[in-house]
């Protein structure tokens, strides 16, 4: 069992914990209150024993998508645990991917002002990445995850056992977000340096997926270190959104389709590596490294056209935007990356796709 503290947090740390087979022992962290279990339709027929240690009538089944990730979904969510009489002293669990984990999180921070939460990600972006650190939403037709809270759930319960099932696509998606990792470790400040760009880089395609547990460590640490200094997104954190404004405009322009999270954000990063590269911020081996890796798992494979001034609309709606200009973390050296908000029209047009 490995486990990793989330520090610094209001009344409460949160604690990861990564170990094959978890998802058997789930009950093993309840307390004596009632549980709430919110999941999708895919997993709800993947995993019937999980659902099974629940109450059915405290088992809330949603469609499976991004597209679902909405209002609409929010709302029947909210409803359905007002009926079943939630109250304050009780704890919702988000089994699923990031779909499921932003919006049980967003519903676990808003009704009645906010119940426990537990986090029991399925997906590889989600055990890397969506399920550490808070962050809770849903898509605004204006732009993805623009209306959300910061709820940090008690724990984060990382099953690697669950990956046995993930499809090519999901698997796909959750690389995107290691290589993010990748690419900015040395920003990131943690004590252990682990290298995992160099890691990535020897492994072939099948030993990297053999690896999955280390490297899923990996990344959970270095996000818990970041955002234990900076749970709110105020200064260092928001180097985790790299390559994430260009990906959350690409995925708005798509509605959600023909990319997942990870190949946008794939996307996300060439084109600020290109945009580095064309203002002499990195050189030409690190230009290349960075389009070599991202190809070796075929993250951006797809033939995606984009109306280069609608995707500059869009990323003007990011919320990451300040004082109206384009904020866009950028690589400067190896493994690390710095925010910019000086980039000329010009610049950025030639940096898309």
């Amino acid at each position: 069992m490995n486990k990793i503290l989330i520090k610094n947090i209001e009344n409460t740390e949160s604690e990861i914990i990564i170990e094959n087979d978890l998802s058997k022992k789930i009950q093993d962290f309840f307390e004596d209150k009632k549980y709430f279990l919110i999941t999708n339709t895919t997993l709800a027929k993947l995993y019937p024993e999980i659902l099974y240690k629940f109450n059915d009538k405290r088992i809330i089944i949603i469609k499976d998508g991004e597209k679902y990730k909405n209002y609409k979904t929010i709302n029947f969510i909210l409803k359905r645990l007002l009926e079943e009489k939630i109250e304050r002293k009780d704890c919702i669990v988000a089994l699923g991917g990031g779909v499921v984990g932003d919006m049980a999180g967003y519903c676990a921070s808003t009704i009645l002002r906010g119940v426990e939460l537990i986090q029991a990600p399925t997906t590889l972006l989600a055990m890397c990445d969506s399920s550490i650190g808070g962050k809770t939403g849903y898509n605004s037709p204006l732009g993805k995850n623009l209306i959300g809270t910061f709820y940090y759930a008690k724990k984060v319960l990382i099953d690697p056992q669950f990956l046995n099932t993930l499809d090519e696509a999901n698997y796909k998606c959750g690389l995107g977000e290691i290589l993010k990792y990748a690419f900015i470790e040395k920003s990131c400040k943690n004590k252990k340096f682990f290298n995992l760009l160099d890691f990535l880089t020897i492994n072939q395609t099948k030993d990297v997926r053999n690896e999955m547990p280390y490297i899923i460590s990996c990344c959970a640490s270095l996000k818990a270190n970041v955002v234990s200094s900076d749970k709110k997104e105020s200064n260092l954190r928001k180097i985790l959104n790299f390559g994430h404004t260009f990906a959350h405009a690409f995925e708005t322009y798509l509605n959600y389709k023909k990319l997942s999270h990870g190949q946008a954000v794939s996307y996300g990063i060439k084109c600020a590596a290109k945009l580095s590269y064309n203002l002499n911020k990195i050189d030409e081996n690190y230009f290349n490294k960075i389009n070599f890796m991202i190809d070796k798992f075929l993250l951006t494979d797809k033939k995606i056209k984009f109306k280069k001034e609608k995707i500059i609309e869009l990323m003007a709606h990011d919320k990451k935007v300040q004082n109206g200009k384009i904020n866009l973390l950028l690589p400067v050296a190896p493994l690390e990356v710095e925010l910019f908000d000086n980039i000329d029209l010009p610049s950025l047009e030639a940096s898309l796709p």
